[in-house]
């Protein structure tokens, strides 16, 4: 039975949970639980037994561990650990092993006893796996069980390795990986090809005999998932649900994981809320998509049994608040995102002048800028602004090695056939060749191979470019050193970045930017490219008179859009312009048919963009504006929040 919650907030919460602003802060908390344990463990000479994972969401926790034990002597000599899981199978030494993984994180940087150190073993002959798991069971048992497990959550809703499908009372065992967990483990493998199709897990059972258990989750990425298991029913279509049965249990979350629970995106159904203008809109836009009921159609009953009660009592009549929030999404949609010239802009989202405007749009990846916003590019571009393009980064590791060769095969046989062949081309070819006979899943290619792969992206960019109608003065390729230094380091300084990108905003002076503002991975390259930016921004406008007509425009890439609520500038596109910025996305040749890095999502990159601004344009139709073919949408970033 699920567990009595007395708190309006949380009611439709069935397990604890605990919010933090940040993953940094939510971590320290953690590895302050842990280290309270281990210390009260020390004082009765006990054992902490502790169920560790891997992946990216504990490494902050491991980091702090490391440093309490660095810095304020916390000892690990008392302490046992069980990891969740295992790839199988998977040599000690691999990269993509979780003993080489604990190892670099924690076990390496601490006093803990390695013979207390026990991850399941993925090189087990197949015929001795089921007695080393009743083994593992056994050892957790004769311990006493876990004082405390720390768990992440994938986005198939699993725990450890407990793929949907798995029961409540199961132990630890060999399994096969879901199609969508291997997926998203693709990039560590250098492609999906690469992960093995089964792991060493310990069972929902085994979890569930733990004296503690928290399950943490960090950005936006994991906000459905987390809403499923925190607020949804019992299935063993999301192992994580099984969690809501545990008196033991705390999800620890920081705000962006959080943001899909009821409390946070739609807290008027939760409590009674405070209705400022940007939460009246996005409870209106919500309550005309979910009854599938345009705007100007909502009743006083519509909001009246639908949780919004409250609005209607405080701010007036349906009609009333219906038209003000039509209007001011009307008031989003413009054909001149350079500004329309000669005009009161008072209600317009960009001004009228200068008529001409300075105009740079930051691509992290030679293709982002076509991809995401190549419609308003057009159109910037048509209208007549001094438009100008930077790629971020080379793009170079997502070429396949094969158009490498076949790159080199048309350089070679060219010098042939116009007599200036001396060798060098074959000699590159036929090393690359043999490298890459031999090339390791994520092996960093050699420097000579990262530049022909570059100059690949390079070249589809600028025809990009040119079809868009910039000149090639306006075409500018950044290379920004973070991007290959990370291939080699987690430590990355990034302040050479930032002074290279200063230096080409002061030699455009733009009155708009755009740059890409999907956050989802927090250390994804677009992320990474955004923070340069607005570090660049911020401290020009310390010093430089022309930031302060300068505005920042963010676009979301292929696979989400922002939020009808959020949309401060909507550009809508003719079914010509769709065509258009299909063709501009077609010169980006490496890219089609099937990309090295493809996502979880199979349709080809242009068919992702068409059909993103297709439903945008859809759901503005859905709630009573015109119809369109296309919409393209944008958020201006706000330097004084």
């Amino acid at each position: 039975m699920a567990r009595l919650n007395l708190l309006e907030e949380t009611r439709f919460e069935k397990v604890p949970v605990t919010v933090y602003p940040t993953q940094e802060e939510a971590s320290i908390q953690v590895a302050q639980r842990i280290a309270s344990l281990i210390r009260g463990k020390q004082a009765k000479g006990e054992q902490a037994v502790l169920g560790l994972a891997t992946g990216a969401t504990p490494v902050k926790v491991y980091k702090e561990l490391v440093r309490l034990h660095k810095e304020e002597g916390l000892s690990f000599s008392n302490v046992v650990t069980f990891n969740l899981d295992e790839y199988y199978p998977m040599q000690p030494t691999a990269e993509q092993s979780y003993v080489v993984f604990m190892n670099r994180n924690l076990f390496d940087h601490i006093d803990i006893p390695k013979v207390n150190i026990n991850i399941p073993d993925g090189t087990l002959a197949p015929e001795d796996v089921q007695a080393f798991c009743m083994a593992y069971e056994q050892k957790i048992s004769s311990l006493g069980g876990l004082d405390i497990q720390i768990l992440g959550i994938g986005r198939t809703g699993h725990i450890g390795f407990n793929e949907p499908g798995s029961a409540p009372n199961s132990g630890t065992r060999l399994v096969t990986l879901d199609d969508l967990t291997r997926r998203d483990a693709s990039r560590d493998f250098g492609g999906k090809e690469n992960v093995p199709t089964k792991a060493i897990t310990m069972g929902v059972g085994t979890i569930f005999k733990a004296k503690e258990i928290v399950l943490m989750a960090w950005n936006e990425k994991k906000a459905e998932i987390v809403k499923k298991a925190v607020e949804g029913e019992i299935s063993s279509d999301i192992p994580a649900t099984y969690l809501q049965m545990s008196d033991n249990v705390e999800f620890v979350l920081d705000q962006d994981a959080a943001s899909a629970l009821t409390r946070f995106n739609l807290p008027w159904l939760a409590h009674d809320v405070e209705w400022d203008d940007t939460l009246v809109k996005k409870a209106v836009v919500w309550l005309s998509l979910h009854l599938d009921k345009a705007i100007l159609k909502l009743t006083d009953d519509d909001y009246n049994n639908n949780g919004m009660a409250q609005l209607i009592t405080e701010q007036g009549t349906a009609y009333s608040i219906n038209i003000r929030i039509f209007n001011e999404l009307q008031r989003t949609i413009t054909g001149w995102p350079g500004g329309k010239p000669g005009v009161d802009d008072s209600n317009r989202p960009e001004r009228a002048e200068p008529a001409r405007k300075n105009v740079i749009l930051f691509s992290p990846h030679p293709d982002d800028d076509v991809i995401s916003m190549g419609g308003t590019f057009i159109r910037l571009a048509d209208q007549g602004h001094n438009v100008h393009v930077a790629y971020q980064t080379s793009g170079n590791t997502a070429v396949w090695d094969d158009d490498v060769l076949r790159y080199l095969e048309f350089v070679q046989d060219f010098a042939v056939a116009v007599e200036d062949d001396n060798g060098v081309t074959r000699k590159i070819y036929d090393d690359s060749r043999e490298f890459f006979k031999v090339k390791k899943p994520n092996q960093v290619d050699p420097e000579i191979v990262r530049t022909i792969k570059g100059l690949i992206r390079k070249g589809e960019a600028i025809a990009g470019a040119r079809f868009v109608g910039l000149p090639d003065e306006n075409i500018h390729f950044m290379d920004l050193p973070f991007y290959d230094r990370g291939k080699f380091s987690k430590e990355i300084d990034f302040e050479d970045d930032i002074q290279q990108t200063m230096e080409l905003l002061r030699q455009v002076k733009p009155q708009q930017v755009f740059a890409a503002g999907d956050f989802a991975d927090p250390h994804g390259t677009h992320k990474v490219c955004f923070d340069i930016i607005l570090e660049a921004l911020k401290r020009l406008r310390e010093t430089d008179e022309w930031t302060k007509d300068c505005w920042l425009w963010l676009y979301r890439g292929a696979w989400h859009e922002y939020p009808i609520h959020e949309i401060e500038m909507a550009v809508p596109l003719s079914p010509q312009e769709v065509k258009r910025k299909r063709l501009a996305i077609f010169k980006h040749q490496s890219q089609k048919d099937l990309p090295v890095f493809p996502g979880d999502d199979p349709r080809e990159f242009w068919v992702r963009a068409e059909d993103r601004t297709s439903e945008t344009a859809g759901l503005y139709h859905q709630l009573g504006l015109a119809n369109y073919e296309a919409i393209e949408a944008f958020v201006r970033w706000n330097f004084d929040k």
